[in-house]
């Protein structure tokens, strides 16, 4: 899966858990109960499938699962890691006209553009 495809997927979950938030505090006052079928959805679909050989040792099985999902680790942090340090940067700069909504928002369209660009024709240097 591309970065920013994850990215897309980072910001669907994040958004749908601040709609789930605010929902629950309309409702009664309460913290929203995590869903994890979008969680557990992301992981599907990011997770490499990974075939072990029978007589695998416990090393080198340790040895391919690092290998193999490692990449698709640093996807989801690296996705994280951005859609927190833009909300920490508009929450940090007191801007109260902007939302966390408006923040993944740009960053979904970002996401979006850098889509767009991985589609189209190779640039010649």
């Amino acid at each position: 899966m591309e970065q920013s495809e994850v990215l897309k997927r980072v910001i669907g979950i994040l958004t749908e858990a601040s709609e789930m938030q605010r929902q629950a505090v309309e409702d009664d006052g309460g913290a929203a109960e995590a869903d994890g079928s979008i969680v557990t959805s992301l992981l599907n679909e990011t997770m490499p499938h990974i075939a072990i050989p029978g007589d695998a040792t416990v090393e080198e099985m340790a040895a391919l699962v690092g290998r193999e999902v490692g990449g698709a680790v640093e996807q989801l942090v690296g996705a994280f890691t951005l859609a927190f340090i833009a909300l920490a940067q508009i929450h940090d700069s007191g801007q109260q006209d902007v939302t966390s909504s408006d923040v993944l928002q740009d960053l979904a369209l970002r996401a979006e553009e850098l889509s767009a660009d991985d589609d189209g024709p190779e640039d010649s240097l």
